[in-house]
């Protein structure tokens, strides 16, 4: 096992701030479940076998009458046979609390932007996502991190971009939303505002993991990456009303360029929320999705070209993003219920819960194929 070296890259991102990291816990596997609607846990649910995906090549809905759902990153599929039952157990586990954190908030809160936060927060904390605690390694050895939220009802939206001692990062992106005349904050700048506004700072090593390490160093050495899966966490909500939210955050690309910043935290690329249209939230090639404007293209498909969520999503994921040189994926919801998760990598990890309590997590290539 490599070592984290106390080099003085390193070192310069140690300040003094300190807060311990908390424990990932991972809950009993799932693939469909039925959710009590008193919000209780799993224990007492009935376990299903996954809905079949919709055909590979096709434009259709994948779910209906869906008021949440959760993205965990676009890239390599994860392959059902080479994958242990706890590492599967651990990422159905992941998706399936933050789309019970969601949940929760919207019941208590009725707000899909608190909702769509709580679920990405679940997400932010999980060392297994590349967001939040579980963030990878830029060129120098730190981790700047990114994150948006926007909402439906009046395109109110807030965004921070390059951040460096915020736990949440999409906290921070909510509170530049709520409490501030600004969109998007970067930098020095927003770590500041997170921390005037309450949100208590962190170390940089609050966010190492041995895993995104290990990944920095294999690019380093210019070698495979062992890591499965790549790209964001996001989360899309649809209120009792129709009302829709979306969040994006993200620890951005391995080995990435000191200052990069990708389309998650910018409206209209990784993250988008129109009532009359669409709820977004993007993962994958970032320079790609920005260059395509990728989410607010999809509302416009939607608002000037009539198409469906389904239709819109798959010509901008499949048709018109690969053409600009990357892939990767979107989940989408409209203000009637109808979701789509298309993607032109190999896999996305994902799950929704629909208004009836049937919460559904993919995370294997066969559950989700890639929609070419």
């Amino acid at each position: 096992m490599r070592t984290r070296p106390r080099t003085p890259g390193t070192a310069r991102l140690l300040r003094a701030w300190r807060i311990p990291a908390t424990a990932a816990v991972a809950a009993a596997a799932v693939v469909l479940v039925t959710v009590p609607g008193d919000g209780a846990g799993p224990s007492d649910a009935r376990a299903r076998t996954a809905a079949a995906p919709a055909p590979a090549g096709t434009a259709e809905p994948d779910a209906h009458d869906v008021v949440l759902a959760v993205h965990g990153g676009a890239g390599t599929a994860l392959i059902r046979e080479e994958t242990s039952p706890e590492k599967e157990k651990a990422y159905r586990a992941g998706l399936s609390r933050a789309l019970r954190a969601g949940r929760q908030a919207l019941h208590r809160k009725g707000d899909g932007v608190r909702a769509a936060e709580a679920a990405v927060n679940v997400l932010e904390d999980d060392p297994l996502f590349n967001a939040g605690k579980g963030a990878v390694f830029t060129a120098d050895a730190g981790h700047e991190l990114d994150a948006s939220v926007m909402r439906g009802s009046d395109l109110a939206a807030g965004a921070v971009a390059g951040v460096t001692h915020v736990r949440n990062p999409v906290t921070a992106a909510r509170l530049v939303m709520r409490k501030s005349r600004h969109v998007l904050l970067a930098g020095q700048g927003a770590d500041d505002f997170a921390a005037a506004q309450g949100l208590k700072p962190v170390t940089q090593d609050y966010f190492w993991t041995q895993r995104r390490w290990d990944a920095l160093m294999d690019a380093k050495g210019k070698k495979p990456s062992a890591d499965e899966t790549k790209g964001t966490v996001g989360a899309v909500v649809r209120e009792d009303d129709g009302d829709l939210a979306a969040a994006t955050s993200t620890g951005g690309l391995t080995n990435k360029a000191a200052g990069r910043v990708g389309d998650s935290p910018v409206v209209g690329a990784g993250t988008y929320a129109k009532n009359s249209t669409v709820a977004a939230s993007a993962t994958g090639a970032g320079e790609v999705f920005l260059r395509g404007a990728a989410t607010a293209t999809i509302s416009d498909l939607m608002e000037f070209g009539g198409k469906d969520v389904a239709k819109a999503s798959y010509e901008v994921l499949v048709k018109r993003l690969p053409k600009l040189g990357g892939d990767g994926g979107v989940i989408a919801l409209d203000r009637r219920g109808e979701f789509d998760a298309p993607h032109s990598s190999e896999g996305m990890l994902h799950g929704y819960l629909t208004g009836s309590g049937r919460l559904v997590t993919k995370i294997f290539k066969d559950e989700s194929p890639p929609n070419r």
